[in-house]
């Protein structure tokens, strides 16, 4: 599915630590641990979080591929202390017979219960283990952190051609507003505006009013032991046309995008502009028109599209649409307008309100114990759906245009501009 970059992660959500390799990301890219921190930062905000977040403060140690501040162009591996790990090195200990460790066999005893909505019964199943802490440990969520890690990494490489990701939440446990990208036809600038405002929200939520709706939601699930999902909207601004294309199904950007935010843990819809709403309207009503406006030679439009670092249709001149119900891509390919997703969690499934299930070794009901787990995640679910976005959108740019160094990449990138331009 992905052509150019690829990232593996590793690591259990109680052992020593997360790691990352990223492999493709050109030489000459400055980058430090503290752009990936600011990310990681981000990901562990947001109201509803568990105690997990207490205890962790996520930082990044880049561990190859950077020299004095700058990419090589080889694998890029991060690493994420877990500090969680000194209360649980006995049960997490890689030796089977570890001298330094204290072993306490009351922790060291296999979980036999598997817990609704979770990878645990299926996973013992599939891997034949009858301890599902071997399973939960893997799919638990916060392996996330080292995606953000990723994604911080091809943010901070599409920034330097002026593209963006930015994300926000819509709705949490039916309360939702009306900031939807889509449905208000926002220009760039207003959409930054929305993205700002989300940013100093407890639940990403640029609406106050729905704000104060949704944090009410939050503890009044908190009171009942229940948990909430929601949907967040991540959008891509400063996105060129011609990325992705319709000449083989795993080149279609939209179906990357998708694969990408599906992969997130209690993902479980994802939807591109008006996405299921198209399926409810007539043609007429949902396909974006094509303009188009001529430049003026010589005019103070033109001079300052002659320095921009990208290529916006909807601002400038050419081909424009003046609506974006497609969000963005046509055809498997982006348009040039700002490529708008939407994706649907799940509500977290531990619940401190017990739910039945059946003991895998005693074959008898049982129900379901609580461990440490979150209310409501959305808001950190956006931030994490921006960094697998901005991943897919890194992949399918350096797929197009190429180049081992920044410098080449750039000088592609040029090229196509004055492409585009003289169309």
């Amino acid at each position: 599915m992905f052509e150019k970059l690829r990232y593996l992660t590793a690591g259990e959500s109680h052992g020593q630590a997360l790691a990352c390799v990223i492999d493709g990301i050109p030489s000459n890219l400055y980058l430090s641990a503290a752009d990936i921190d600011k990310e990681l930062s981000r990901r562990q905000k947001g109201y509803g979080r568990g105690g997990r977040m207490k205890i962790e403060s996520d930082h990044a140690q880049i561990l190859s591929g950077v020299r004095r501040g700058k990419t090589l162009g080889s694998p890029i591996t991060l690493l994420i202390e877990n500090k969680d790990w000194d209360n649980w090195c006995d049960v997490m200990s890689a030796e089977l017979n570890d001298p330094k460790l204290k072993t306490q066999n009351s922790k060291l005893k296999a979980v036999t219960r598997p817990r609704p909505g979770h990878a645990d019964l299926a996973g013992a199943i599939k891997y034949n283990t009858n301890d599902i802490r071997n399973i939960l440990e893997r799919s638990s969520a916060r392996e996330t952190a080292a995606r953000v890690a990723a994604g911080a990494t091809a943010k901070k490489f599409l920034s330097e051609f002026n593209i963006h990701v930015i994300s926000y939440v819509v709705e949490i446990g039916g309360i939702s507003g009306q900031q939807s990208a889509v449905s208000s036809q926002q220009n760039e600038k207003k959409l930054l505006s929305l993205f700002n405002k989300a940013e100093a929200s407890p639940v990403r939520c640029p609406d106050k009013d729905i704000e104060k709706k949704m944090i009410s939601k939050i503890n009044n699930a908190i009171r009942k032991g229940d948990t909430l999902g929601g949907v967040f909207e991540v959008v891509v601004l400063g996105i060129p046309v011609g990325l992705g294309s319709y000449s083989q199904w795993d080149k279609k950007l939209d179906a990357k995008l998708a694969y990408a935010l599906m992969s997130i843990q209690a993902i479980k819809g994802v939807e591109i502009g008006l996405g299921f709403e198209m399926s409810r309207r007539s043609g007429s009503d949902v396909m974006d028109e094509i303009y188009y406006r001529a430049q003026k030679r010589g005019s103070a439009e033109a001079r300052k599209s002659s320095k921009l670092p990208n290529f916006r249709t909807s601002e400038l001149y050419g081909f424009y649409r003046k609506t974006n119900n497609a969000g963005g891509i046509e055809g498997g390919m982006s348009n040039g307008m700002p490529i708008i997703i939407r994706a649907a969690m799940k509500p977290i499934p531990t619940l401190r309100t017990p739910l039945s299930s059946v003991d895998i070794i005693s074959k008898k009901p049982f129900k379901a114990a609580y461990e440490r787990s979150d209310v409501c995640a959305v808001p950190a679910a956006s931030v994490i759906g921006e960094a697998v976005t901005a991943f897919a959108i890194a992949d399918s740019f350096l797929s197009k245009f190429g180049g081992d160094s920044m410098e080449e990449v750039k000088r592609n990138y040029e090229g196509y501009l004055r492409q585009v331009r003289n169309f």
